[in-house]
């Protein structure tokens, strides 16, 4: 399987230089155009997704992060979510390898099968990095203003985090009848 995965991109670029020739056109020109047009895109999205590294970056340094842990513990033990996880939720939407950092503290920590593991490695599968993701695309669209699309998002994103603690609650049940 590796040889194979390993053979993908020459594969892609062989192929897409034999259609070139086929088609008569200048396979290097075209490469170096796609690649004029990706650092185009690169160029509109670094600074947004710089501001949103920063800014997971700051809380957590300044401690801002561990207060909003201590304002949310009441409504995480309400839903059922275990306190360990409200760190991940507050990361999750803004970065993607913050929250993978944080996640694998906690599945080392607790442990893979562990209640507090599992629903780590459930939410990181079922919500997005929504203000990444609203930087990339937005910035490389030149949207400026997403309106509903944030707000709607971060609904999604909670609806994701209650749904993974109930899931892997769930299954944790399921686990120990069978």
């Amino acid at each position: 399987m590796e040889k194979l995965t390993a053979l993908i991109v020459p594969a892609l670029v062989a192929l897409s230089c034999a259609a070139a020739f086929l088609r008569g056109r200048d396979a290097y020109a075209l490469m170096c155009g796609g690649a004029r047009d990706g650092l185009d895109v690169l160029r509109a999205v670094f600074p947004p997704v710089l501001a949103v590294l920063v800014a997971t970056e700051g809380m957590r340094a300044c401690g801002l992060l561990d207060a909003l842990t201590g304002v949310l513990e009441p409504v995480t033990r309400f839903l059922g979510i275990p306190r360990e996880l409200a760190p991940l939720m507050l990361v999750r939407p803004l970065s993607g390898s913050a929250a993978l950092a944080l996640a694998s503290e906690l599945i080392f920590t607790h442990g893979p099968d562990s209640p507090v593991g599992r629903c780590a490695a459930v939410m990181l599968g079922s919500t997005e990095t929504t203000f990444y993701v609203a930087a990339v695309y937005f910035g490389a669209a030149k949207i400026k203003r997403g309106r509903y699309a944030i707000p709607a998002a971060l609904i999604a994103d909670f609806t994701g985090f209650v749904c993974a603690a109930l899931f892997a609650r769930m299954f944790s049940w399921f686990n120990e009848l069978i």
